[in-house]
């Protein structure tokens, strides 16, 4: 007696269909599980064979033999238990053959035959909807993680019995979840307000600052942000992410898959609806930020994906974790090598950085800099070269002056409602313009996208070259002006770049050089 049952299995953030093959048959009596398994899978033998005793169903001792295919997979969790249990009730009859085709079954069992939440459900079910199934069944705890993907019948189950009866009747439909269509998928995934978020009206003082922060915010460029303890820099970071439009569905998919695989999902956060914000500690190791480990995991890097990743006192940050950064800068994407295969996790995330200009924090201001110039050369010095070059957007914070702090003075500040008009439809141009591209943003521009989309007027021309003698640029910081240029002719809404955009974005390239040159003489 053969029976075979459809599961998934996730790949990075991408889901693969796994064939669960039962075989019944004379002999020894004796419960194998074969097809490259992880140990956790391995002990699914125990938990399915006492699942289906408490769940009242009498299994006769037989040879029965469960496969995990394809055999090359390593397979790992938890979410294997359903199916494993369905396809040998199906090989001894106990539950009908036609629905199984069109079905995958996730989630594991507890001892008493109850369901349990796994993580990944979402790129599994996403998958499951790619290859054209029906149905697929998941436990009642991860329901509302399920209903993100359209296209395909979501049921929902408490335990095994449950879903046997759902797979023993002749109109399965009649279990699915409804509620969900298509026009307002992610407004009913959140019942709970969202979190408000602070706004950069509540920022004294730092007018370049906060102006740098809004390009880097209009074309996602990187943006790094230097001065003085206590003069806003992590104010004005953690504000970055409320001037940002809302991700569209598609970003939502893709943001919700790495936190549904790093099992940060939850009931009642079943998916990510705004623009991710992580803002990791100095001490974290190398591995942490760009993921990986024994088992893959997406790491802070892909968990900012789509988002914000501030980096807080930068020189802090251990060299080696830092270098990580370089490639997914480039790429957008982290690829995790293992023995068993590779994964790769997206990380297309604004990098923001904060740093003091010394290790006191007071450097260039000699009266109250107690740093040697050696000391500011080997702090500064902690930032390589290829780092420095993959920030678009250098920013200085001053100290404040006593009115500007003042809470008596009336000051009228920009909202960050208003900043984020701006920026929407700096983003607006920047689709229309790339509609046919790859990518979206300014950021993203390869040296032949730069060629074709960043057109300089002829007293923008002139100017970058009387510039370019006076200034160390490499080729890729001369690329970066450019493209931050674009980004500021888009917040004006101007085709042509001209000389102003170019000299506001040579202007914002200009802090490294003070701080950079001046600390290595």
């Amino acid at each position: 007696m053969f029976s075979e049952a459809y599961s998934a299995i996730v790949q990075g953030i991408e889901g693969r269909i796994i064939h669960v093959e039962a075989d019944v048959s004379n002999g020894l009596p004796c419960f194998s599980l074969v097809g490259y398994l992880s140990s956790e899978v391995k002990e699914a033998r125990e938990r399915v064979r006492i699942a289906l005793r408490n769940s009242g169903f009498k299994i006769p001792p037989k040879k029965i033999t469960v496969n995990l295919s394809p055999a090359g997979i390593r397979k790992d969790g938890t979410g294997y238990d359903f199916a494993i249990a369905v396809a040998i009730l199906a090989a001894f009859g106990i539950i009908r053959k036609e629905h199984l085709d069109s079905t995958v079954l996730i989630g594991e069992l507890s001892l008493d035959g109850k369901s349990k939440a796994v993580r990944g459900v979402l790129p599994m079910v996403y998958t499951a909807y790619e290859h054209g199934m029906k149905y697929v069944i998941v436990p009642k705890q991860n329901i509302r993680e399920a209903l993100f993907v359209k296209g395909i019948g979501v049921i929902g189950v408490e335990s095994l019995e449950e879903a046997v009866m759902v797979l023993n009747c002749n109109e399965p439909c009649r279990f699915v979840c409804k509620g969900v269509n298509n026009n307002d998928v992610l407004d009913l995934c959140w019942k709970e307000k969202r979190e408000k978020i602070p706004g950069f009206e509540d920022i004294s003082g730092q007018d370049m600052a906060c102006r740098a922060a809004e390009v880097a915010a209009a074309g996602l460029h990187n943006f790094l942000m230097i001065g003085a303890p206590g003069t806003g820099k992590t104010m004005i970071a953690r504000r970055i992410a409320g001037i940002m439009p809302e991700p569209q569905f598609s970003e939502c998919m893709e943001i919700s898959k790495v936190y549904s695989v790093a099992g940060l999902l939850t009931e009642e956060t079943p998916v990510m609806q705004e623009r991710p914000f992580r803002a990791p500690h100095h001490t974290i190791t190398q591995t942490a930020l760009a993921g990986g480990g024994r088992y893959p995991k997406p790491g802070e890097i892909s968990l900012a994906s789509g988002g914000v990743l501030f980096l807080d006192e930068l020189p802090e940050f251990n060299r080696q974790a830092l270098e990580v950064l370089r490639q997914p800068l480039e790429d957008g994407y982290v690829n995790v090598a293992r023995l068993d295969g590779n994964c790769r996790y997206p990380a297309k995330f604004m990098l923001v950085a904060a740093m003091n200009p010394c290790r006191c924090g007071y450097y260039p201001d000699r009266r109250k800099c107690t740093c040697t110039p050696v000391q500011v050369k080997n702090y500064l010095g902690r930032i390589s070269t290829p780092l420095l070059d993959r920030i678009d957007i250098c920013a200085e914070t001053v100290p404040l002056k006593l009115d500007e702090v003042n809470p008596a003075v009336n000051r009228k500040k920009e909202t960050s409602e208003e900043i984020r008009k701006r920026v929407a439809a700096a983003h607006e141009i920047q689709k229309e313009r790339y509609k046919n591209e790859d990518f979206m943003f300014n950021s993203c521009l390869a040296p032949s996208g730069i060629r074709k989309y960043c057109v300089l007027s002829k007293e923008a021309e002139d100017y970058m070259e009387s510039i370019l003698g006076g200034m160390s640029f490499s080729a890729r910081a001369y690329h970066k002006v450019l493209k931050a240029g674009r980004t500021i002719a888009d917040l004006e809404g101007k085709d042509l770049i001209g000389k102003n955009h170019i000299a506001e974005a040579v202007c914002y390239r200009g802090i490294n050089d003070k701080y950079w040159r001046e600390g290595r003489e």
